[in-house]
C-alpha cells in the first residue's frame, strides 16, 4: 500500500517540477516516481527505525548537502532552478553555496523531487529507456540506494509494477 495516489503524484508533483528545472524526460519520470514508491511509499517522512533519511524519497542530509557542495555548486543555472522551489527562508548560510535546509526534503515535495532528480543527474551513466523497469530498477540500485543499501532491484522493480503501472 502507497499512502499518495501515485497517479496523482506523477502528474501533479513529478511531471511539472522535472519540466521546471528542464531535466524531464520519461525514463526520468518513472525512475523519480519509483524511487519514492520504492524508498517510502509515499507514506513515510522520515526513516524507519531511526536512521537519517527524509522525505518520500528518503535521501540522508549528508547526500543532501553533497549535491549543493560538490555539484551544484558548479552549475549556477541548475542550481538556481533548484533554489527557486524552495523559500528563501528556507536556506542554510553556513556552509557555501548556501543551500535550502534539508526539512524542506520533508515539508515540500517539488523541492524533494528536484534533489532526486539530481542525485541521478549527476551520474554520468544514461538513463535506461523509459520502459525498462528491470534497467531502471538496476539503475536505482546502483546509484541511488548503492550496492551496499538494504534494497534490490527486484523489490523496486515490483514495487513499480505493482503501484505505478
Amino acid at each position: 500500500m502507497v499512502g499518495l495516489d501515485v497517479k496523482q503524484f506523477r502528474e501533479l508533483v513529478v511531471r511539472p517540477t522535472l519540466e521546471q528545472i528542464d531535466l524531464w524526460s520519461e525514463a526520468a519520470e518513472n525512475l523519480v516516481v519509483g524511487t519514492a514508491v520504492q524508498e517510502s511509499r509515499l507514506c513515510f517522512l522520515k526513516q524507519k527505525g531511526g536512521g537519517p533519511a527524509l522525505g518520500v524519497y528518503q535521501p540522508e542530509p549528508a547526500t543532501h548537502a553533497d549535491v549543493w557542495v560538490n555539484f551544484l555548486r558548479f552549475r549556477s543555472g541548475l542550481a538556481r532552478k533548484v533554489k527557486a522551489l524552495a523559500p528563501s527562508n528556507g536556506m542554510l548560510v553556513g556552509s557555501p553555496p548556501p543551500h535550502p535546509s534539508h526539512t524542506q526534503l520533508i515539508t515540500n515535495l517539488a523541492y524533494a523531487t528536484a534533489i532526486c532528480r539530481v542525485i541521478y543527474y549527476r551520474r554520468p551513466e544514461p538513463l535506461p529507456a523509459a520502459d525498462d523497469i528491470p534497467g531502471l530498477a538496476a539503475y536505482w540500485k546502483q546509484h541511488y540506494n548503492t550496492p551496499r543499501g538494504a534494497g534490490t532491484a527486484m523489490e523496486w522493480e515490483d514495487n513499480y509494477r505493482r503501484y505505478c503501472e
